[in-house]
């Protein structure tokens, strides 16, 4: 039977009312495909908020000693780093250094002198791995020479007197730090010994330095050795008079240049390019930036307050030189400046840390003085020939350093009220590390010139060592400056060359 029933009828939707106006407004600024994106990404959002609510998560207990061992670990991470940057200050200094000597020696044995530079941090680097590091700092119990650990083989931090890490710094980083100090004491002795010596006997001194007597006299002093007292903080004796003393004999033994010395008197003898003896003075400025603040191995408060006192004394000892050596010689001399500079960096290194910014200023003012009358009194008096005053800044400043210490330090310094102690324990540490270096690099000189032979010959040194040494110049194609020294005829020995009394 049919229903009689009426079904009732659905309203039609009035699409034209006001309440559908928001709606047709989205569809109108929204395609359809981006329509369909909403729900999609509900079930994005759910899917995904499931599955991670599904993990177990694991809460770790924030606690005073967790803090406590993260900013332990960034301390010594930073730590770390500024070491690592330090130590590529320390190591561009090689290129101040290079710069430097070749401006201030003769053009035709530039190429001699970029070699030795260069090839110096090689073999410095080298020797300092296989046997250096590990005498110096290996063995920290034994107070006259470490071990063990040989060519950087031990993981143990002990073995080369360090805290393990974050307290100290990783073996990696301490030993690269370390290395560019040997490879800068080993470059000092190249100023003094240049354009006159054999490449073969400055590459066998270098290695038999960086390798056995710069280790064994730096362990004394920082490898816990006897000078326990003594007081170097970056290396005024420990890297710069070693090297000073180790060139003083290599020049000695060498004898000066051909036409340095004539009936009894000292003949300038000019470099070839004061613009790139300037650039090196710079760079090494910048770099000792690195060697002191860089000898904290902490990045701590006393970094900068170690680059002030540095940048003081590296001020005063360039003005003092300058209006020195004005004085003296009637005009501003270049040459002295930078030296002034240099010797101002030497004679604080070794209390950077520990004097204030007066003792910083004094200790550089000296130094600038000190270092114009030692260059005219190892020139003129004691007849040492050094083409580059590397004695006078290093050895001389470097001695000069280390005793200012003992006055200007603020803790145990004579002026300020600590005593003649540590002055004493300055002059002990200067003459024992003086002694050993003399006696070992004058063994070591001796016995290369009795064997090889350590001077090139008169023809090599009139040509040129670019030449003789090397077979290339460093100014190919470019017009030659005439040698006053060399006589009328490249080939032949003049009159003057014959005026060397050096005898080897």
């Amino acid at each position: 039977m049919r229903s009689t029933k009426k079904i009732k009828k659905i309203p039609k939707v009035d699409w034209e009312a006001n309440y559908w106006e928001p709606f047709r407004t989205i569809s109108r600024l929204f395609s359809p495909y981006w329509l369909a994106c909403i729900p999609l990404t509900a079930i994005i959002v759910m899917v995904w908020h499931g599955a991670v609510a599904a993990q177990d998560v694991e809460i770790t207990e924030i606690n005073i000693d967790t803090v406590n061992e993260g900013v332990a670990n960034l301390q010594g991470t930073l730590n770390a780093i500024w070491v690592l940057i330090a130590a590529i200050l320390v190591i561009f200094m090689n290129a101040g250094f290079g710069m430097l000597e070749t401006g201030f020696c003769r053009q035709k044995n530039a190429v001699n002198i970029l070699s030795k530079n260069l090839i110096v941090f090689a073999l410095a680097t080298l020797a300092y791995w296989a046997i250096g590091y590990s005498l110096m700092f290996g063995g920290p119990d034994n107070p006259v020479i470490g071990g063990g650990g040989w060519f950087l083989s031990s993981k143990d931090p002990a073995t080369y007197g360090l805290d393990p890490f974050p307290a100290g710094l990783p073996i990696s980083v301490a030993f690269l730090f370390q290395a560019a100090f040997a490879g800068a004491a080993a470059t000092i002795v190249s100023g003094a010994v240049a354009e006159r010596i054999k490449f073969t006997d400055f590459i066998i001194f270098s290695l038999l330095l960086v390798g056995i007597s710069y280790p064994i006299t730096g362990h004394w002093v920082w490898g816990g050795g006897w000078l326990g007292n003594f007081k170097d903080f970056a290396g005024s004796t420990v890297v710069h008079s070693v090297g000073g003393w180790a060139a003083l004999m290599g020049a000695l033994i060498l004898g000066p240049r051909m036409g340095k010395y004539v009936d009894g008197r000292s003949q300038a003898i000019p470099g070839h390019n004061m613009s790139i003896a300037t650039l090196g003075c710079l760079i090494l400025w910048i770099g000792w930036f690195g060697f002191n603040p860089g000898s904290q191995l902490a990045a701590d408060a006393m970094v900068p307050y170690i680059a002030v006192t540095t940048n003081l004394a590296a001020a005063a000892g360039g003005v003092t030189a300058t209006l020195v050596s004005w004085y003296k010689d009637g005009k501003p001399d270049l040459s002295m400046i930078i030296n002034g500079i240099l010797a101002g960096l030497v004679g604080i290194t070794a209390g950077c840390d520990g004097v204030s910014y007066w003792g910083a200023v004094m200790i550089g003012a000296i130094a600038g003085v000190i270092v114009v009358y030692s260059v005219g009194f190892f020139d003129s008096v004691a007849q040492i020939d050094d083409p580059v005053g590397a004695i006078s800044v290093h050895l001389v400043n470097g001695i000069w350093g280390t005793l200012a210490v003992g006055l200007f330090n603020m803790e145990s310094g004579l002026f300020y009220g600590g005593g003649i102690s540590q002055l004493i324990s300055q002059i002990i540490g200067i003459v024992a590390i003086g002694l050993f270096t003399v006696i070992f690099s004058g063994a070591v000189w001796i016995g290369l010139k009795a064997t090889l032979g350590i001077r090139v010959s008169p023809e090599e040194e009139i040509n040129g060592l670019d030449i003789g040494e090397h077979g290339m110049e460093a100014y190919h194609g470019f017009v030659k400056e005439p040698d006053g020294f060399a006589g009328s005829q490249s080939g032949g020995i003049s009159g003057v060359d014959l005026h060397t009394g050096s005898g080897v």
